[in-house]
C-alpha cells in the first residue's frame, strides 16, 4: 500500500503540476526514448493525446510498447497543452476546445488523403477530453477504426454519444480503482478536464448518461483494473497503464486485433472478467 501511495503521489504533482518524474521511478521496465516519427505512411496511424502535464516519458513508453507489438505504422503524439502545462491545462477549457479542432483537423486531413488507413487515436488522462472532443467536431463523414481511452479525466457522466458515432469499431476505456490520487482526490479537488469536481471516469467507469444513444455505447469496452496486471508492473496507478511491457502484451493487441490474445487475457476472460470489463460502471457514492 505504501508503494501505491507514493506511485499516487508522484503521479499526482507530474499530472497536475506539469513536473517531470523522468528517473524517478525506478520499476519503471525501460529508459525514456524519445519516439520518431515515421516518414512513410503505411497502412495504421496512431495519434496519441498526453495528459495536461504534456508529453512525458510515460507516452513515449506506450509509444515503444506499441512498436514492441507490431506497429509498422506511424505513430504520431500531439502535445495540445503547448505552453500551459499542468492546472492551466486543465483549466483552459476554451483554448482546448480550439485543440480539439486542430486534432479533428488533423484526422480529417488523414483520413480524406489516405482513405485506406486505420486511424487510431488514444488518449492518456486529460488527453482523452481533447479525443473525445476531437471527433465530436469531425465531419459527418470522417470515422476513425478505434479509440482509446487510458486513464480519462473525462467526469462519469460525460455523454459520449456523438464522439463514439466517429468511430467504427470499438473505444477501450482502462480505469484503477487505484488511481486514488489523481483521478478520485486530485479531480474533486481540481476538477476533471470537462470542469466537474468528481472523481473521474478513469477511475471506477463511465456511466450511461441519460438521454445517450445505446447503439453508440455498445462500442465502449470498459477495462477495470485487474491485479494480475501487476505482472506488467501495472499498480493501477495513474501511469501503470502507460508503460511499456503493458502496451506491448495487453493494450496493443486490442487495438490491432491481434488474432491471439495474450495468455494473460485469455485467463481474464476465462475467469469470467469479460462481462465486467464490458460493462458500464457507476462511480463511488
Amino acid at each position: 500500500m505504501r508503494k501505491l501511495f507514493v506511485v499516487g503521489i508522484l503521479g499526482l504533482f507530474t499530472c497536475h503540476f506539469g513536473l517531470s518524474i523522468d528517473g524517478v521511478i525506478a520499476a519503471s521496465p525501460a529508459p525514456a526514448v524519445a519516439v520518431e516519427r515515421t516518414v512513410a505512411v503505411s497502412d495504421t496511424w496512431l495519434l496519441h493525446l498526453p495528459g495536461i502535464a504534456g508529453r512525458r516519458w510515460v507516452d513515449d513508453q506506450m509509444m515503444l510498447g506499441f512498436k514492441d507489438a507490431g506497429v509498422a505504422g506511424v505513430c504520431d503524439v500531439y502535445d495540445w497543452t503547448g505552453e500551459d502545462p499542468g492546472i492551466a491545462a486543465l483549466h483552459a477549457y476554451k483554448r482546448n476546445q480550439e485543440q480539439a479542432q486542430i486534432v479533428a483537423d488533423l484526422i480529417a486531413d488523414h483520413f480524406h488523403r489516405h482513405p485506406d488507413l486505420h486511424i487510431l487515436l488514444s488518449g492518456h488522462s486529460g488527453g482523452t477530453g481533447i479525443a473525445v472532443w476531437a471527433l465530436e467536431k469531425l465531419p459527418a463523414d470522417v470515422k476513425i477504426d478505434k479509440l482509446l481511452l487510458m486513464a480519462s479525466a473525462l467526469s462519469p457522466g460525460y455523454d459520449l454519444s456523438k464522439a463514439l458515432a466517429h468511430v467504427r469499431n470499438k473505444c477501450y476505456s482502462f480505469c484503477s480503482e487505484n488511481d486514488v490520487m489523481v483521478l478520485d482526490i486530485g479531480t474533486r479537488m481540481f476538477g476533471t478536464i470537462d470542469g466537474k469536481k468528481t472523481e473521474a471516469a478513469g477511475a471506477f467507469g463511465f456511466l450511461f448518461p441519460a438521454g445517450a444513444d445505446s447503439r453508440q455505447y455498445d462500442k465502449l469496452i470498459q477495462k477495470p483494473y485487474d491485479k494480475v496486471w501487476l505482472r506488467y508492473r501495472n499498480f493501477g496507478d495513474h501511469m501503470g497503464c502507460m508503460l511499456r511491457p503493458f502496451a506491448r502484451d495487453i493494450v496493443a493487441p486490442l487495438m490491432l486485433d491481434h488474432p491471439a490474445l495474450s495468455a494473460l487475457e485469455k485467463a481474464t476472460h476465462a475467469a469470467g472478467q469479460s462481462q465486467a470489463a464490458n460493462s458500464v460502471h457507476a462511480p463511488r457514492s
